[in-house]
């Protein structure tokens, strides 16, 4: 036995998640240079590495804080995502194995291990730039030769009570376009004159209307649209979708922030010069068109893409207006025509990230903190009605742009992937600590010179219910899948695809296919598919798993049917679950999570062995049920904050897990409804109520 089966040091590897999650890029930025979801926390698979390989729970801790290395390991990752289990494995020496559905996803794996020089690194950036920045800088200034940083602009949509030659409505909720993220402490904001756009400060505490020192009108803060209806100068009102007429909004420009000469942003109204402007980038991209690299392909339906849908955007390129379009059309073409190369992959994959900062879902922030809210704040790709342009290329003071993320995000990669850093516990609180890793710096094979040896790190794209790799090759199989629910990454993944299709990143990049959804994704909102689609994963890890092997991954799942068609899964591949242990979740920053009733903290840890070498930790509910609180207080001994929606997930994994075991006599169902029982026990042992029922209550 393991001790991540029996004595998993939860306490210890919590209390460095914790600290972990709240800067993921900073503290594992080599798995941070492009967008993907639900990253995982290295700290806990480190951690599960650790466990993995000892026996008690002192010898995992000591495992875990020093220099462990694990050369004769083989270490697969079925669900690789954006590669937090291969980079942790890498790095203590392992040869690793990444498969993921999604080619994005592979892309960014690839980013983690690949070894990249420094120097080619820097003049790949800096050939780029020779032949792109001076035309996407002109595109981007004042009538003084100033750099113009963001221009704000406002969706449009016609009254249909009124004449067609009607003024459209602007959808404003608010006039207010900028204010500090502490109104509070700084109430001075900029809102635009409704009559004459004019830049008009007001005090956001204290003003319930404005006066444009420019015409010397006054108007409300409140724009026209609350929620989803709009009103019209005449009072009629509509919905805004009907409004649209079956066609994405009209936009129109009406402030810019600028970059002054002593370095202080400056907001100014839209002049005649900004307009000529933009017209001259029409010019261009319907002059140079065939030239660049633009996204291609049509929005599908789904889960994620219907909002925008109903929006009226058919396809990517709408996501994006004409200079945005020609300034990353001439960056992606120079970057496309680089020789093929590691470096020039990374560069693909930065451009790739830009674009989630640089497309009309983007919004502004405010001042006193980042200035663009990307596009995937949420979960579903939601229309703006006033979004933000950013300068794509980018200066000192820019956020989200290709000359800034080069050096947060490709350069900080480079850096950490040469001297990892980790998070040990030092006098009791969790401390960076470099040397304790090997380097990440690998060239990736193909699945021959895996076999073979000619290379350490193995990553592919394609359904993970087959890989093609011998049976009994791998020691550890460690993952996260997705859970059951209505996020699917492909969904969203597909806007970087529509570019990405054009730059072909790597060798085997489909660049034939219009997306990158596929039929054996285990991503559902539907148990009987979520069910069906996890089996043929897991019983392929299980072909692949040596005798003696492990398969252990984290899972967090508020609804019960989620557990329960895993375990069946998990039962149908001939797995038996040993241990489910509660660790520290992803994120602790999460609007998403944040606004839910009762949000999750914590991920359970469930392990899982061939049958014949299971010696499951407890074997009776009761035993589960003592388990599964001790670990819960463990966290919350770590510092960690568990809510009802955690104890539901880790109680009831816990109690389901027995469904796996040879000698089980009792049904899922049974088993669901004894843990439901015990979430109601384990809650009032940890101290946790369920806020939904308080919000019942009051």
């Amino acid at each position: 036995m393991t001790a991540l089966e029996v004595q998993f040091p939860a306490e210890v590897v919590s209390a460095a998640a914790e600290r972990e999650s709240w800067r993921k890029e900073v503290h594992r930025p080599a798995t941070h240079t492009h967008k993907w979801w639900a990253r995982r926390l290295g700290s806990v698979f480190r951690g599960i590495l650790a466990a993995a390989v000892s026996e008690t729970e002192r010898e995992a801790i000591e495992a875990y804080s020093g220099e462990l290395r694990l050369p004769d390991l083989v270490v697969c990752d079925p669900f690789a995502g954006s590669g937090t289990t291969l980079a942790e494995a890498a790095k203590l020496g392992a040869r690793v194995i990444g498969r993921d559905i999604n080619p994005v996803a592979t892309l960014v794996q690839r980013q983690a291990l690949a070894r990249w020089d420094r120097t080619r690194l820097d003049e790949a950036f800096k050939k780029v730039e020779s032949q792109v920045r001076k035309e996407i800088d002109e595109l981007h200034r004042d009538k003084h030769g100033r750099p113009v940083l963001y221009y704000f602009w406002v969706a449009l949509a016609s009254c249909p009570q009124c004449p067609a030659e009607a003024e459209p409505v602007e959808l404003f909720s608010r006039y207010v376009f900028s204010q500090h993220a502490y109104p509070k402490k700084y109430p001075t904001a900029r809102a635009t004159c409704p009559h004459c756009h004019a830049v008009v400060l007001v005090n956001v505490v204290d003003d319930d209307e404005l006066t444009c020192q420019d015409c010397g009108r006054t108007a409300g803060i409140s724009g026209p649209v609350n929620r989803a209806t709009m009103t019209c100068s005449n009072g009629h009102s509509s919905k805004v979708l009907d409004a649209l007429g079956g066609r994405p909004p009209a936009l129109r420009m009406y402030a810019k922030q600028v970059l002054a000469d002593d370095g202080s942003r400056v907001y100014e109204p839209i002049d005649d010069f900004d307009l000529e402007l933009y017209a001259n980038s029409e010019r261009r991209l319907s002059r140079r068109r065939d030239e660049l690299v633009l996204p291609v392909g049509t929005l599908e339906d789904g889960n994620n893409t219907r909002q925008a849908i109903r929006w009226n955007y058919r396809s990517w390129e709408q996501f994006f207006n004409a200079r945005q379009l020609y300034s990353l059309g001439v960056l992606g073409a120079a970057i496309r025509d680089l020789e093929s190369s590691p470096e020039r992959e990374a560069l693909v994959a930065l451009f790739s990230g830009v674009l989630e900062f640089n497309n009309l879902f983007c919004s502004f922030k405010g001042e006193g903190t980042g200035a663009v809210r990307h596009m995937f704040s949420n979960h579903v790709l939601k229309p703006e009605r006033t979004p933000l342009e950013a300068h794509p290329w980018g200066t000192t003071a820019s956020s989200g742009s290709f000359s800034t993320l080069y050096q947060s995000r490709i350069i900080r990669a480079w850096e950490y992937k040469r001297r990892p850093h980790d998070l040990v516990m030092v006098s009791g609180s969790p401390e960076r600590q470099f040397g304790l890793s090997g380097s990440l710096e690998f060239e990736l094979g193909d699945s021959r010179d895996f076999s073979e040896g000619v290379s350490s790190a193995y990553v592919s794209s394609g359904s993970s219910a087959s890989f093609d790799l011998p049976a009994d090759s791998v020691d550890l199989v460690i993952t996260d899948p997705p859970f059951m629910d209505n996020v699917h990454y492909s969904e969203l993944a597909d806007f970087f695809h529509a570019w990405l299709r054009g730059l072909k990143p790597f060798g085997e990049y489909p660049v034939n296919s219009t997306t990158t959804r596929h039929s054996e994704e285990v991503q559902s909102a539907e148990p009987a598919e979520f069910g069906r689609a996890i089996e043929a994963v897991w019983k392929e890890c299980a072909r692949l798993l040596k005798p003696q092997g492990l398969l252990a991954f984290t899972f967090h799942q508020a609804r019960i049917d989620g557990w329960k068609e895993l375990v069946r899964a998990l039962e149908v591949a001939g797995l038996i679950i040993t241990a489910v242990q509660p660790v520290k979740a992803e994120m602790s920053t999460s609007t998403i999570k944040s606004s839910a009733a009762d949000p999750s903290n914590l991920d359970s840890i469930v392990v899982c062995r061939l049958p014949g070498h299971e010696v499951p930790a407890a074997t009776s509910v009761e035993g589960v049920e003592r388990r599964a609180i001790s670990g819960l207080l463990e966290c919350q001994n770590a510092g960690i904050k568990v809510g009802y929606s955690d104890v539901e997930s880790v109680v009831r994994g816990s109690f389901l897990a027995l469904h796996t075991l040879p000698s089980n006599v009792r049904t899922v169902d049974a088993l669901a409804a004894e843990a439901d029982l015990a979430v109601d026990r384990a809650a009032a042992a940890l101290g946790v109520k369920s806020k939904k029922d308080l919000r019942v209550a009051g």
